[in-house]
């Protein structure tokens, strides 16, 4: 097993080539619209809290689809799925009349049943993810619309908000979103410190203490900046609260846990991780399990940021996902991946749509756009890799 585990691709604290074409990317973007968006509004206070709205729930998705590529499989699924666990939120409680807190505790479990039983299929059968994942996306999208009824089901019952709507409609007060990005900045020192001290304590190479500095001093600049800004509008978002919160349990999973170790060894050589006594099938079981909590999660936000249910949530959003851990360098073949590039690549993205959206750009520019930018990204992930 340690053979095994001695090859993988560790997320490294150096900047790579991909690092920096990846900040040149979004920098690119961000400064085309900003002088592109007549009356700067591309950068004003109110835009940029709609945009966070909008990448944390496809960051949200895209942190998800990491973790079945990693080992080296995909979900097409996911799209359909968001629809269908958001929508049997919506129906129970408007429907139905259930708590809004039982309802999406249904939701939850049912996808983590699916996505359970998927994984299971794939590996127990030896069927390719994308077979079962595509035949998922047409079942779910099915689903999805005999349990709304082809009808648009709203989240809130009575016109009273409930925790399924506030999902995407609260704000943390100015001094809560401080005292918040103040406790982030304290973890990501805490954590940066404590892995610092164990590669020194185990004799591995590490950045020195001012480059060690300069970073956390720039992460913790980027959070506070965040905070100011969104203060400007309405406060921090409820969705990038979640997003936080589900790309650090992610990072932790994925940088310092046997289970995340096993997904890169899985996807980097199977062969080699069987022989090495990995667990593959009850990792790759228990990556799809994930998923499908992380899909349910996307599934409640976006239907609650629309305000309801209809037949059209979810559409193509798999695709979004994939794009964005393609762009933030991960490789569809598996073993390679983090969730900082998946953050910075989902962030692209959501950059690139709110932008076209501004400039009121046709749906099918928007979808030939889209295209172009995840065929780039994988033309620039092959080149890198020939290169490295």
């Amino acid at each position: 097993m340690q053979a095994a585990l001695s090859s993988l691709p560790r997320m490294s604290s150096r900047l790579t080539l991909r690092d920096l074409s990846l900040a040149l990317a979004l920098f690119a973007v961000a400064a085309f619209f900003t002088f592109k968006v007549p009356d700067w509004n591309f950068i004003s206070a109110r835009n940029l809290s709609l945009l966070m709205i909008d990448f944390s729930i496809t960051a949200t998705l895209a942190i998800g689809m990491l973790l079945v590529i990693l080992p080296g499989h995909i979900d097409l699924s996911a799209g359909s799925g968001v629809g269908l666990i958001g929508g049997i939120g919506a129906v129970l409680i408007t429907n139905h009349h259930w708590p809004a807190a039982a309802a999406l505790l249904t939701g939850l479990l049912v996808a983590l049943a699916i996505w359970s039983a998927m994984g299971t299929l794939i590996v127990k059968e030896r069927i390719p993810a994308f077979i079962i994942t595509l035949g998922g996306l047409l079942i779910f999208k099915g689903l999805f619309w005999r349990v709304i009824d082809n009808h648009t089901v709203p989240v809130v019952a009575g016109g009273q908000h409930n925790l399924y709507s506030l999902l995407t409609t609260f704000y943390l007060p100015p001094a809560a979103g401080y005292a918040v990005a103040g406790m982030v900045v304290a973890g990501l020192v805490f954590l940066r410190l404590q892995s610092r001290a164990a590669r020194l304590q185990h004799g591995f190479a590490t950045d020195d203490g001012e480059l060690t500095f300069l970073q956390l001093f720039l992460a913790a600049q980027v959070v506070f900046l965040f905070v100011l800004v969104t203060n400007q509008f309405r406060g921090v978002p409820l969705p990038a609260l979640i997003l936080g919160a589900v790309a650090l349990v992610a990072w932790v999973i994925t940088q310092h846990t046997p289970f995340g170790r096993y997904l890169y060894a899985i996807g980097g050589n199977e062969e080699a991780a069987v022989i090495s006594g990995i667990p593959v099938e009850r990792v790759t079981i228990g990556a799809f399990t994930l998923m499908g909590a992380i899909v349910a999660l996307t599934g409640f936000m976006q239907t609650a940021y629309g305000g309801s249910s209809t037949t059209t949530v979810g559409d193509l959003m798999e695709l979004d996902a994939v794009a964005a851990c393609v762009i933030g360098g991960a490789s569809l073949k598996g073993g390679r991946g983090s969730v900082p590039g998946v953050l910075c690549g989902a962030l692209i993205m959501a950059c690139l749509l709110n932008g076209m959206s501004l400039l009121a750009v046709e749906p099918e520019k928007k979808f030939m756009a889209r295209g172009v930018v995840l065929i780039l990204a994988v033309w620039m992930d092959v080149r890198l890799a020939r290169k490295g």
